[in-house]
């Protein structure tokens, strides 16, 4: 009972953390999970007996994105009334997810195999603001490195255009320009260059392909319409020009990219968005010792820095912290943003 008590808990703050960003539908489908949990499906089983951590392997997200590709599909319309907000009542919305699951039910079990995949182009403003802020503490000229890049969209970082409170940069005429909602002060006005952005995934999303491209949609949370446009606008970047993204373990891809040579004037960045809970704690060890040695033997002729915007688990604010070689390497907390970066509050 005590397992059972603290599934339900965890599944209830995922629900809360989705309602703190906007998302009351979401949190409802999630919280919805509680219900499905003490019925006879083999979704609810699989939910009742979760082995791991519900809220690192964001369990209710799973299945919330197999939902919402049904009802993408058309093949659960009854889903609209929840995703638009017209039915609010909990327990109705429990007996619509209920229904749903009962007749998709092997169908939506594959979803809990593995994480949701929340690429997110919003994040790259984070990115960028963080590169304004380094621009005059390393030498402006940076190569990118992302590890859990997904299907790539913050891969496509130096082709976006952004509005980062009243800080403008990014190509002329983008097809995507990024305007989160600042608060605070704007970071600082200081011009960088973009030498090359690399990125890797454990299971990379080549959006080329319509199916895949329709689930990485359906983890887009229903209320985040801008998100939707955003995915599109980079899917047909990239169907257009592919990005440099390869199948590959973070912590061996980042040993070997620290081992590769590095051009004089150029800063080597590491750059990560939540996706560091999902990496198994003895890979993260690996990361960040490849990272201290690296750093040490880092000079003013060829940088290193580390650019993460991570959950905190202890207040489950999303923070933006920024190490940097030479200059000691000790996390810098530039600010915190929206889980889908909606909104930035800047502190650097």
């Amino acid at each position: 009972m005590e397992r059972r008590d603290e599934i339900e808990r965890k599944i209830g703050e995922q629900a809360d953390h989705a309602a703190a960003n906007d998302a009351p539908a979401t949190a409802a489908v999630c919280r919805a999970l509680i219900a499905l949990a003490r019925g006879g499906t083999a979704c609810g089983a699989r939910i009742a007996n979760w082995p791991g951590d519900v809220l690192a392997d964001a369990m209710p997200l799973r299945l919330a994105g197999g939902l919402h590709h049904l009802f993408r599909k058309g093949e659960a319309p009854e889903l609209g009334a929840v995703y638009a907000r017209e039915v609010h009542a909990q327990d109705s919305v429990d007996a619509i997810v209920a229904d749903v699951v009962a007749r998709h039910d092997a169908e939506l079990l594959s979803w809990f195999d593995g994480p949701p995949q929340t690429n997110e182009a919003g994040r790259s403003s984070s990115f960028v603001a963080a590169l304004h802020w380094l621009a005059s503490r390393t030498t402006g000229v940076f190569e990118l490195n992302e590890i859990g890049s997904s299907a790539g969209m913050n891969l496509l970082i130096d082709r976006y255009g952004y509005d980062l409170g009243g800080v403008a940069c990014g190509p002329a005429g983008a097809p995507c320009t990024i305007r989160p909602d600042w608060q605070g002060p704007p970071p600082p006005a200081m011009p960088f260059k973009i030498a090359n952005v690399r990125g890797c995934d454990i299971q990379p999303v080549d959006v080329r392909d319509n199916a895949a491209a329709d689930r990485l949609i359906a983890y887009i949370w229903p209320e985040a319409h801008a998100r939707f446009e955003r995915m599109e606008a980079g899917i047909a970047m990239i169907r257009e020009r592919q990005v440099d993204l390869v199948q590959a373990d973070a912590a061996d891809w980042i040993a070997a990219r620290l081992a590769e040579p590095q051009e004089a004037g150029v800063t080597r960045v590491l750059m990560h968005s939540i996706v560091w809970q999902y990496i198994p704690a003895e890979r993260q060890a690996m990361i960040e010792r490849a990272m201290a040695e690296a750093g040490a033997a880092a000079t003013a002729e060829r940088p290193l820095a580390w650019i993460a915007l991570e959950t905190n688990r202890a207040t489950f604010r999303h923070e933006l912290k920024v190490r940097y070689w030479p200059g000691g390497g000790e996390p810098h907390l530039l600010g915190e943003a929206q889980a889908h970066g909606a909104w930035v509050r800047w502190m650097g």
